[in-house]
């Protein structure tokens, strides 16, 4: 008997065996990872070296270093000044007008023009007046020779007292109408009250002038007062007699000198300033009433301050500061020098030098130009040229 083997059915197929991964393909990774890793290498190792060149120059190669000017810090007493604004008035200083009103017969002076005490100005219309004096003069005449005739009379018993008494009272009366009439007389001349120069005439001949019109402006110039306000704080330090030292803009090469000659007692209590007038000889009557003046008083000294040029210090809104020279010992054994800012606290400042409340000892060197080009620890030379002068009048900003 035959028996068939079991077939399997055709529907199924053996298992495929996975194709080995060729080597072809795993060399070239290889060799691209390798290929990157060099790349990375250099790029870091280039970097490295560049960095190590660039510090390597930077070390051997310093900047030369930079050329500033230098003063030294000086101990030295500094003027104490009280420094104010103020204006100029006149010490004698008259608008001149007349008493009486009246019209203007004769104007006597040239606008502009220097005139003496008592000189004549203006005269007014005085004929009216005239003419009483005359009826007053007759009068006194008169009364004067009855006064005499009673007086012989009641010496002689011939006549009572009260005709002497009566002649008397007529005779002073009479007198007394001329004296108010002179008085009257001499108020339509009107003259200059004192010595100075006229100003612009306000008036005409045949105007009508009443009493209290301004005629003219007459100003004495040989001495001016210069009248000034402090604070306060600073009255204490003001006596009369303190120099005062005053320029005005119209001469700013010029100064000016006089004495404190009055202090208002009592303190505005509106701005707590106290009123002080100077006064000034002005013999060539160059200041004038009503400048603006800068005034300067001169108080006693105070004791010795360090001081340094005022183009040292460095002026921010961080704080004020100065670069002091330093001096550092090489390996060579030379010299270098060094400018380091220094922050300090100033004072006032005088005469182009800045007073160093601290910060700064007497001797030490500061930079007085060239510093805008430093930074702190910068290597400097010194210059051996000279400081620039201080100017004879700072400059207005």
């Amino acid at each position: 008997m035959t028996v068939a083997a079991d077939t399997p059915p055709a529907s199924r197929s053996a298992p495929e065996k996975p194709r080995p991964r060729p080597a072809r393909t795993i060399r070239w990774f290889i060799i691209v990872g390798v290929l990157l890793a060099l790349l990375v290498g250099g790029i870091v190792g280039f970097n490295a070296f560049r960095n190590h060149m660039i510090a390597q120059f930077f070390a051997n190669n310093k900047p030369p270093p930079i050329t500033v000017s230098v003063a030294e810090a000086k101990s030295e007493v500094v003027p104490n000044l009280l420094t104010a604004v103020g204006d100029l008035a006149a010490v004698h200083q008259v608008n001149v007008t007349s008493d009486v009103s009246g019209r203007i017969t004769s104007i006597m002076f040239e606008a502009g023009s220097q005139v003496d005490k008592g000189a004549p100005l203006v005269q007014l219309y005085d004929a009216p007046d005239q003419g009483d004096l005359a009826n007053y003069k007759a009068q006194a005449k008169v009364a004067e020779l009855s006064l005499d005739r009673a007086k012989q009379l009641a010496a002689r018993q011939f006549g009572p007292q009260a005709t002497v008494d009566q002649a008397q009272a007529s005779f002073d009366q009479a007198n007394a109408g001329i004296a108010k009439t002179e008085a009257i007389i001499s108020q339509k001349l009107v003259r200059a009250p004192f010595d100075g120069v006229l100003g612009v005439r306000q008036v005409e001949v045949g105007q009508y002038l009443t009493a209290g019109t301004q005629i003219v402006s007459l100003t004495n110039l040989s001495r001016i007062f210069a009248n000034f306000t402090v604070t306060e704080k600073d009255s204490g330090t003001l006596k009369v007699g303190q120099t005062v030292r005053l320029k005005v803009d119209a001469y700013p090469t010029r100064q000016f000198e006089g004495k404190i000659t009055t202090i208002e007692p009592q303190i505005s209590a509106d701005t707590r300033n106290i009123k002080v007038q100077a006064t000034l000889d002005n013999p060539d009557h160059v200041l004038r009433p009503g400048m603006f003046a800068t005034t300067t008083v001169v108080l006693p000294d105070k004791p010795a301050v360090i001081t340094v040029p005022e183009t040292a210090v460095d002026y921010t809104l961080y704080g004020d500061s100065v670069f002091l020279i330093k001096e550092d010992k090489a390996e060579d054994g030379k010299t270098n020098l060094s400018a380091v800012r220094t922050f300090v606290r100033t004072g006032e400042r005088v005469g182009g030098r800045a007073v160093i409340l601290s910060g700064v000892k007497p001797g030490d060197r500061v930079v007085a130009v060239g510093q805008l080009k430093l930074q702190s620890g910068a290597a400097v030379a010194i210059s051996k040229d000279p400081l620039p002068p201080t100017p004879a009048t700072p400059p207005r900003y």
